[in-house]
This record gives structure tokens, sequence and C-alpha cells, in this order.
């Protein structure tokens, strides 16, 4: 996830999607760990008395609507909870809070049936009108960073200003009564269901926050959002210290399955060694990639036992540092990492003979050890038009810069066509936020494109800083990353729809200024066509699959974006967890209430 700002349709439809900061998780003190042993409510039966111990980076907010970092989400997840949700990261939607749901013939008049009996962590009832105010909340707070999800993506009707905004009381939710809530949109979206799985939708008690019209607000913003969110989720928040720790405890009123566990703990760790030296000292039950560097991963002590029927790797890996031996899986998630080149300040030919010195797998390989693949396409291969043979089959038949090769004659052919040579060096910038991982990588293209007549700098900047360059337009290259909001190439491909490039534009969605050439005006008139077949009907999806490859062929004519890298996630935990496995959506989707631990040794 990442930041997004909210802009009206009259400027451009704002995307949506989770730029992926990649940055190395940290932390400090061990999680604390409660010994009382508590009785389940809900769904569930006898608790268990333990803490899940986690490593979580630096959190921004806790406000469902405000969070755009992964960090963030990953706590949120546990505290609230929508309509629908992906079960264990599973990209297959389910009811969470809806009993059941009904959809019109012509897609744009949904009924939902809420659980009976569902409460907030406060102790109040959840009712359709918890619904209508969150979803309020979506459109029209100032806090919001996701209002497009409910006015442009999914497009429930509304009103609009002269200025073409929102105008806060007009949308069209409404509840009927305590248990059904209806919504009515301008046009049918193919992954409505999923969108409102994303936690932007959860539902909060009516009045909980004064920052819409109609509200004075049972508490100030900033406590509701720092120190006393108030959801209806599995776990019920406890306490949020800035930059050390973060805690949830069991909610044993949870309308699904009671937590087996007493609550998490997320120590937040910022360095990727001290977050290993804190794993291999067992601080930590369950840890990711960062978690395990590269420089202490050895691809040598992984045994994939099996895969299952949704692709997932499962096995062991060990024995680690501490002579232990982790239960190991490894998800090939829905994501993309890529440079982005702002066409302003990068000419074109320097744009392509990187594309060509760039041999994405070999730089995967040697700065990963395997923990990932080579990307052709920004659309990930789950999710590509076809699936992942497809995606394979047109990079290798079509990418124009070599396909897991490095290209070094075309890369200096490229240049000196341009006018430049061993006397006549062209320069740009590629900045990087702050990882390691980028800087291998790129310190593999700066030595490539050496022979080429570039001489590339490289800088590092915080994400927040990088952002804030990129939306002014003061970036000539930068690396970002993009994880999945819903499970479709369009939730990728419109940080490629060119309007929402410019960043003389408030808002832009990404920082490449991709306009005035003929690529760019296909890639426009492709993602029109996507808006125009945005239904859930095999013609329409035929006609957006058919636009979503002429994007991804424009972008490679141009190198606006050059794709990089598709992250494997893995997971690493101490075989005295059990835990349920997660899917291609990502582990920040995925709830704790059914982990149980064991014994600690």
């Amino acid at each position: 996830m990442s930041e997004k700002s909210n802009v009206s349709r009259r400027r451009f439809l704002e995307a949506t999607g989770s730029a992926a900061s990649a940055v190395a998780l940290a932390g400090q003190a061990a999680g604390q760990q409660t010994t009382t042993t508590q009785q389940g409510g809900g769904g569930g039966g006898q608790g268990d008395g333990k803490t899940l111990q986690r490593i979580n980076s630096t959190m921004s907010t806790l406000d469902p609507i405000k969070a755009t970092d992964t960090a963030s989400g990953t706590v949120i997840q546990q505290i609230f909870d929508a309509l629908m949700n992906y079960p264990d990261g599973r990209i297959a939607v389910n009811n969470l809070l809806a009993e059941s749901h009904e959809v019109s013939d012509d897609f744009t008049s949904y009924t939902f049936n809420l659980k009976q009996g569902a409460t907030f962590h406060n102790g109040d009832e959840v009712t359709a009108q918890d619904f209508v105010y969150s979803w309020e909340r979506l459109a029209a707070s100032e806090n919001s960073r996701r209002s497009a999800f409910i006015l442009e993506n999914i497009g429930v009707e509304h009103e609009t200003t002269q200025d073409g905004d929102y105008r806060p009381g007009t949308l069209a939710v409404e509840a009927q009564d305590d248990y059904t809530l209806t919504m009515e949109t301008s046009a049918p979206f193919h992954a409505t269901m999923e969108l409102l799985a994303y936690t932007s939708f959860a539902a909060l008690p009516e009045g909980i926050v004064g920052d819409i019209p109609g509200y004075e607000g049972e508490m100030p913003y900033n406590r509701f959002a720092t120190s006393n969110p108030i959801g209806a989720g599995p776990f019920q928040f406890e306490r949020w210290q800035s930059n050390q720790e973060a805690a949830v405890t069991r909610f044993d009123d949870y309308h699904g399955q009671t937590a087996n566990i007493a609550g998490v703990t997320w120590s937040i760790i910022e360095d990727d060694q001290a977050a290993y030296t804190y794993t291999m000292n067992k601080n930590a039950d369950v840890v990711f990639n960062e978690n395990i560097p590269t420089a202490q991963y050895d691809p040598g002590k992984l045994n994939v036992e099996n895969t299952d029927d949704l692709s997932r790797e499962v096995g062991t890996y060990g024995p680690v540092e501490n002579g232990a031996t982790m239960d190991y899986l490894g998800v090939q998630t829905i994501n993309s990492f890529y440079i982005g080149f702002n066409q302003n300040n990068v000419e074109e030919a320097a744009r392509k003979a990187t594309a060509y010195a760039l041999n994405q797998q070999i730089a995967v390989d040697q700065v990963f050890k395997g923990r990932g693949n080579g990307a052709y396409h920004f659309t990930p291969p789950r999710i590509y038009p076809g699936g992942p043979q497809q995606y394979n089959q047109h990079a290798e038949n079509n990418y124009p810069y070599g396909y897991n090769e490095t290209q070094l004659e075309q890369a200096r052919q490229m240049m000196e066509d341009a006018g430049y040579g061993p006397n006549n060096q062209y320069q740009f910038t590629l900045t990087t936020y702050q990882s390691t991982t980028w800087q291998s990588i790129a310190k593999i293209i700066r030595d490539q494109l050496a022979s080429a007549h570039i001489d590339l700098q490289l800088q590092q900047a915080p994400f927040s800083t990088l952002l804030q360059r990129g939306r002014n337009g003061n970036l000539q290259a930068y690396t970002l990353g993009w994880i999945m909001d819903w499970p479709a190439p369009d939730n990728f491909l419109n940080l490629l729809y060119p309007p929402a490039t410019d960043t003389s534009q408030s808002g832009p969605l990404s920082y490449v200024n991709w306009s005035d050439t003929q690529a760019a005006q296909q890639a426009t008139q492709a993602w029109e066509k996507i808006q125009n077949n945005a239904a859930p009907s095999d013609q329409a999806e035929q006609a957006r699959n058919e636009a979503y490859v002429t994007i991804e062929e424009a972008n490679w004519q141009d190198v606006v974006f050059l794709p990089v890298y598709h992250r494997l996630d893995q997971e690493f935990r101490y075989q005295w967890v059990d835990m349920p496995k997660f899917g291609s959506a990502g582990p920040s989707r995925q709830m704790y209430n059914k982990t149980t631990i064991g014994q600690r040794n």
C-alpha cells in the first residue's frame, strides 16, 4: 500500500492500489506475553493465553480510511471488519459482517443482509446505519485517502459540486432497517465484491468521530486514529507506541471464530539486521522475507516438501543460526516492483538503453537468491490475461529489450544514435527508497550502463520523501512497488493511464508525465476502453483483456515503467506456531484469530 490522494473524475480517474514500500522491517522490545486464559465467545471455545509475537515496520495510522501503508493495514485488519473478506489472504472473497447479499441483474443495485448480534468493541451492535456512516466517512472525510474506491471505482451514485467534488450526504447507500443495507451504483464494476473486502469499507460505530457533516464525534479524531480505534474485528486495540510496538488483544464477543490466542504484539524494527537478530533470539514467532535478509538467507537450507492446489510451496527452512528448523511457506503474491522514468526528465534513448541493459531474472537471482521472478509486464502473472503461461509466452515472444538477457550492444547503439559517446556521456539520477534490495539492483544497472555511455547517479531517500518529490515532478527515475487492492489488471494498469501520471495535476498516481507520444495515446484509449467495459460479463472481460495488453505494449514502446521483479512472499515460522497459510492476496490481508501457539522452546 502507499499514499494516495483523492482526485475527482473531472481531473482523471483515481486509480487505486498499493504502492509497496518494501522497506526493510524493524523493531525493539520483545512482545509482552499475557498468561491469563480467557473464555472465548462467538464461534470459538477455550482461548489460549499466549500472545503472537511479530515484527512490523513503521505505522502511520489506525484509521481504515486513511491508512495506505501495509504496516498499518496489517494491524487494522485485526481490529476492523468489513462486509466481505479475503479469508487468509486468498483472493476469493467471502461474507464477513454480511450474512448474505443480492445483486440486481444489471449489477448496479446491491442488498446486503447483515449478521445479527455482531458487536463492536465498545459493546454496540453493528447495524446497517453504522455502514452508512462509515462509507460516508470514506467518501466525504478530509481524512480519507480512499474516497475514489467508493466514488470512482465502485461508482456509488452521488451528487457533485460545481467543481466536480463529492457533495456530502448524497451517497446512494441506505439502511432499510437495522440489518439491511442497500447500495446503488451508476454503472456495473467487475470487482465490486472484491473491493468491498478492503478495510477502507470496514464498519465503525456511528458517530465515533465527527469528521463529516452531521456528527460531533464521541472522541477527538486523533484519539481514534492513534489510541482508541473501535471496530468489530477479532482483536481489540491495546496499545501503539510509535516506532516501538503495537498490540491487540482477543475480543471475546467476536461474531466469528473467537481468537485462540490472547493477542498479537508487533515490535517495530526498521533495520533488517536488527530484525534478523531479534528473530534468531526467538523473540518473533513468525517472520517474512525482510526479517531473514538475503545476506543471511541460504537457499540450500530450504526444503520444499509439496506445492498445494493454490501453488503455494510448503516445507521447512533450517537449521537456522540458533539451531532451529522453521516451517516455511512461499507464495507468489500479486505484486510488481518497477523503475519509473519521468518522461520530461529522462530522454527516451536512455530509458530504452536501461531496458536493454537490464536482465531482470539475473538481477533477481543475484540480489534475492531466487526469492522472486523477473518482471516483463507491470501486471503480475497470476492476474495477467490468460494467467502465468500467457504472461510468459507474450513476454518471451514480444518483449523488445531482450527476454532474460542483457543486450549491451543495443543499449550502446541506442545512445550513440542519440549523439552520446565516451566523451559525451548522458547522466541521470535513479532515486531509490531506503532499501538494500533496490540499492543492489540499482548498482547492477549502473555498472551495466557504464558501457553504454550513461553515467547513472544513485540516490536514496526516505519513502515519504520520495513520494513527495515524485508528486512534485522532481524525480528523474525512481523505484516503487504496487501490491493489489483487488485482483485484476486494472488495479495495476491505472498507474499507466497517461492523464494520471501528470505531476502538474493534484495527486498523480505515478510520476512519469507520460504524454504527447503515439504510445501514450494508445494507452489512453485502451484505459478508456477498460472503463467502458467494466461489467462482470464475458464480453466486457474480453474487451478489458485486449486493452490490458495494449497498455503493456504501449509502455514497452516508451519505457516509462521498467518492470523489474515480482516478489515471492516467504513466511518462516517457529514450529510451535500453527496458523493458516495465506494466499496470493498477501499476508497483510490475513487475520490471526485461527492461530494457535504451543510450547515455545
